[in-house]
């Protein structure tokens, strides 16, 4: 693919942080997306604390209160030609950020707020999966009225927060005993929670991007193996163990299933920029189990090597993703 120059280098504004437990994720995310930026443009680095209290380049608080350091943040902004919300998870890539650039006139990174808070709650995403056709694990909510013995015990199974990332708060459950414990640390995140059928099956990754002049890419399949405990959880996601093969090894036949499934998601959510699609292969075949529209962005994340698989480099994806924000 063919970069574009820039001979006036526009100013893009990269945020990190954010008030989840994906915070110091998204700090590596955001510092990498800056490193990968800065040859081609000028780039300025708005934090969000833990605390709500944005900060500038230096790590100094914008203001001594959330509301006077967001009102300092948006003079900021107001500077920059793009911005590049690096946020992971609630108050992030659910539609927080989007909304508030929205209001504000900037063009953005990535999906919009409609389809960020859509994708970002997993029961949401599961209900329009299913409707257009696309199967995901057997599974119900627990609402935050209802307790743990409202569950029918049916075998294992997967409990997660609805709207939480990184696989922070999920708990694999193999005897009835443990469902109690597993929703309440569910709890601790979303007061809303899924519970799925465990599936056994080959888990593999694919990304969408869309390009500058409106085209709908797929990257290649990544599958990721020596997962330990059954579910792909938080520490394994960071801390070097678990492996990831990619291009992963399928049929033909199986990567335009996989690559089908994966445009049709992102098109029926309002997805934008670059979104990572989760599946799990399985004997019964392809069966969907979350979207993430701001996956981790680091030179080695999952999205980065998905596409640098079929040529698109970690510096072009950026490049990318700026550009098709500026045209829109």
């Amino acid at each position: 693919m063919k970069t574009t120059e820039h001979p006036h280098r526009r100013r893009v504004a990269v945020i990190g942080g954010g008030e989840n437990c994906e915070h110091e994720v998204s700090l590596s995310s955001a510092a990498s997306v800056r490193t990968g930026l800065e040859p081609r443009y000028e780039v300025t680095s708005l934090t969000i604390g833990l605390d709500g209290i944005w900060c500038n380049d230096a790590g100094r608080p914008l203001g001594s209160s959330r509301v006077s350091s967001v009102a300092r943040a948006t003079e900021v902004l107001g500077g920059a030609d793009v911005v590049f919300p690096v946020v992971h998870g609630p108050r992030g890539e659910d539609g927080t950020l989007s909304a508030y650039l929205d209001l504000l006139g900037l063009p953005a990174i990535g999906t919009g707020t409609r389809g960020g808070a859509i994708a970002m709650d997993k029961w949401a995403t599961k209900v329009i999966a299913e409707a257009v056709g696309i199967r995901t694990a057997p599974g119900r909510l627990l609402t935050s009225t209802e307790s743990a013995e409202a569950v029918t015990w049916t075998g294992p199974v997967v409990v997660k927060p609805v709207a939480a990332g990184s696989s922070h708060g999920v708990t694999l459950v193999h005897e009835p005993s443990g469902l109690s414990a597993a929703v309440e640390l569910a709890r601790t995140l979303d007061d809303r929670v899924l519970i799925e059928e465990l599936l056994v099956g080959r888990e593999i990754d694919i990304a969408v991007l869309r390009t500058a002049d409106g085209e709908v890419r797929v990257s290649a399949p990544l599958e990721i193996s020596n997962v330990t405990g059954g579910v792909f959880g938080t520490e394994q996601k960071y801390d070097g163990t678990a492996s990831f093969r990619v291009p992963a090894d399928l049929a033909e036949a199986e990567v335009a299933t996989i690559s089908a499934a994966a445009r049709s998601i992102f098109h029926t959510l309002g997805c934008d920029g670059v979104a990572r699609c989760d599946f799990f292969l399985t004997d019964d075949g392809l069966v969907l189990n979350e979207v993430n529209t701001m996956p981790g962005m680091t030179a080695h994340s999952q999205v980065p090597k998905m596409f640098a698989a079929v040529g698109l480099s970690y510096p072009d994806l950026l490049d990318e993703l700026v550009r098709a924000a500026l045209t829109r």
